[in-house]
């Protein structure tokens, strides 16, 4: 019998978030209430992290390193372990918010009301409404669809466009196949502007200049 093979669909492209974007969500909770303080912390800790939702309501103070060599200990998929740097601006974040959420080793760094960890519902809805009170103050964030992923992608987009290479972002985010982080080649077409700008010989004129067969594959490809 021949195997008839599936229809290929097309894959849309990943939402992410520019860095005013970034900058208008993390902005949007209110500190005056500690479920504000607990906002802005948790959603600078998901940009900088690229951490699933999973392992953001899973993280506990013992997890968090804020001293010297600052990271989160993450047990992701598969019960696999990695430690994910913490940024300065993060620690900056973390810190105060650490300090007043107090509690037991074990206790979840993003607690909700009674103690307990957050849902990833509630993680869901929390950055859902930020994103829409950012939207008054940063336009283009109105025509995204924002989720917890978004900003996992985020920090994928983030890492590829300072040259990070495409097996380190995988360890990164706790993938275990490389293809799964070739969607980020697709997201951003000032990635493939400059990979033909690569391909342009010495003064010749980019929009003139066509690359050889293999070259142009290439860059269709991405």
């Amino acid at each position: 019998m021949l195997a008839i093979p599936s229809k290929r669909r097309d894959r849309p492209l990943v939402s992410f978030l520019e860095t005013d974007e970034v900058n208008a969500l993390l902005n949007a909770p209110g500190t005056g209430r500690w479920t504000g303080r607990r906002d802005r912390a948790l959603l600078t800790f998901a940009v900088q992290t690229g951490l699933r939702v999973s392992e953001l309501t899973a993280a506990r103070n013992a997890d968090i390193t804020l001293g010297r060599g600052a990271h989160v200990q993450v047990l992701g998929k598969g019960r696999k372990e990695r430690a994910v740097p913490l940024s300065s601006h993060t620690v900056a974040a973390l810190r105060p918010w650490l300090s007043e959420r107090a509690g037991e080793p074990r206790d979840p760094v993003f607690p909700g009301p009674g103690g307990h960890p957050l849902s990833r519902d509630t993680v869901r809805k929390l950055v859902i409404k930020h994103a829409r009170s950012a939207a008054v103050d940063c336009a283009s964030l109105a025509a995204k669809k924002i989720g917890v992923h978004t900003l996992r992608h985020t920090k994928a987009m983030t890492l590829l466009r300072s040259g990070v290479d495409l097996a380190t972002i995988a360890l990164w985010l706790g993938h275990e196949d490389l293809r799964t982080v070739q969607i980020y080649l697709h997201a951003d077409l000032e990635l493939k502007e400059r990979a033909l700008a690569r391909t342009t010989p010495p003064r010749t004129t980019p929009g003139r200049y066509r690359p050889p067969d293999p070259v142009l594959a290439f860059l269709e490809s991405l």
